[in-house]
């Protein structure tokens, strides 16, 4: 099937999942790292995202449906009253802003996940551990050996992340973006070299996406389905993930088991816009289709990615997810349409650590009085 439609403009209007969008520009999840200990959302956060309401869609920072599935310290929450809480907090700083819709990103850690960080032993398709070492609350420590899910874990999993998509609605957003990417527990399930089961739940690639579809489905199910989306990262070697020589077969099996169920959005992490995957994965999604670029890992581009978005409009993408575009320019939709220069991102060390530095600084063009 050839994709004959107009290429859209990037700052043209769009509707996702029976939502308006002011433009095509998503702001991708990042992980912040600016919650409380507990997982809770705080106010610098509601400033933050705030700050950035002029994004098409803002989908929120990955966060946890359950306490074993943390991954960092000061990562969110939203399994628990007080983190519910401190979310509607900053969806409602985002509406009192003008901004549009909300999604939130959840994403269970699996093996990336340490227990001086979550308290619990993790949890993971094989009891193989991550080949890194972690940040806990003590600095950088080795990966543990997770422990081997039962079914037992499985189905408590799926009912956590449908009760977690429950939470994310009574706290403002208006549906939540299911993680099956970046290495993390549904992309382990996904992948040969971390799934080593003989069960329902391993083996060939029909049984290996059987995880995200069961997740997906269960999340679908709880709010609706037009108000769940799905984030894959096709090929990505992250987090000791390595997908082999499978990516090809994996990814049109996991379009091909969801396309039908008429979700609100597919999400593309790290697309190439030449890629076969790429292209195959548009063919087969009848949906909208979110896809964040490729961006040079030590730069931010001088257009502010852009160029990149514009070549995955042209391939096919219905919506562009950018992150360190939008982590350094609150304004950053005004910025592509006036041509304004972006502000680069500033130390790394600044995107992982508390406090307003590198967080709510950077300015706006022309600068806010």
């Amino acid at each position: 099937m050839t994709d004959t439609r107009t290429t859209p403009n990037l700052l043209a209007p769009a509707t996702v999942g029976g939502l308006r969008l002011a433009n095509r520009l998503v702001m991708a999840p990042m992980t912040r790292n600016r919650a409380t200990a507990e997982g809770v959302p705080t106010a610098l956060m509601a400033t933050y995202y705030a700050q950035r309401a002029t994004a098409g869609l803002i989908v929120a920072e990955a966060t946890t449906p359950n306490a074993v599935g943390r991954t960092y310290p000061n990562t969110t929450g939203v399994h628990d009253s007080a983190q519910v809480a401190g979310w509607r907090r900053v969806t409602q700083a985002v509406r009192a802003a003008g901004g549009g819709p909300m999604f939130l990103q959840i994403q269970h850690g699996g093996r990336v996940g340490h227990p001086d960080t979550s308290g619990h032993t993790p949890l993971a398709p094989s009891p193989i551990a991550l080949p890194e070492l972690l940040h806990t609350p003590a600095g950088k420590r080795p990966a543990p050996v997770p422990r081997e899910m039962t079914p037992h874990d499985i189905g408590a999993t799926v009912a956590d992340f449908a009760a977690a998509a429950r939470n994310a609605v009574a706290a403002g957003f208006d549906g939540v973006e299911v993680h099956s990417a970046n290495g993390y527990l549904l992309h382990q399930f996904l992948s040969p070299n971390t799934n080593h089961r003989t069960d329902a739940w391993g083996g060939g690639v029909a049984n290996r996406i059987r995880f995200t579809v069961a997740v997906t489905e269960a999340v679908a199910a709880a709010i609706g389905p037009r108000r769940t989306g799905l984030r894959i990262s096709p090929g990505r070697a992250v987090n000791g993930i390595d997908e082999g020589d499978d990516t090809g077969a994996l990814y049109p099996a996991l379009v091909s088991a969801l396309a039908g169920h008429g979700l609100a959005y597919l999400h593309v992490g790290f697309a190439e816009p030449g890629s076969a995957v790429y292209r195959d994965i548009r063919e087969q999604w009848p949906g909208a289709l979110i896809a964040n670029p490729l961006l040079p890992a030590d730069r931010l581009p001088a257009d502010g990615g852009r160029h990149a978005a514009e070549l995955l409009l042209a391939a096919g993408a219905d919506l562009i997810a950018l992150g360190r575009p939008f982590l350094a320019n609150p304004d950053l939709v005004a910025r592509l349409r006036t041509g304004a220069p972006v502000n680069p991102v500033r130390d790394r060390y600044l995107m992982y650590v508390g406090g307003a530095t590198g967080y709510t600084d950077y300015p706006f063009h022309p600068p806010v009085a």
